[in-house]
């Protein structure tokens, strides 16, 4: 897989997991704290990304 690739998947898979992180201790879906955990997701996925693809 070339490192675009593994960028993209990366960020998709973060934000989409750290999204749903805040409703393990019930945190509601419409508010702040997932949009702050989808970006905290985003970035390590992405970093995740860039280093599997090198």
């Amino acid at each position: 897989m070339d490192r675009k690739t593994a960028i993209w998947v990366g960020l998709s898979v973060g934000s989409v997991v750290g999204q749903f992180v805040p409703s393990l201790w019930g945190a509601s879906l419409f508010s702040v704290t997932p949009v702050i955990f989808s970006a905290i997701g985003g970035f390590l996925g992405i970093w995740i990304g860039y280093t599997y693809g090198q």
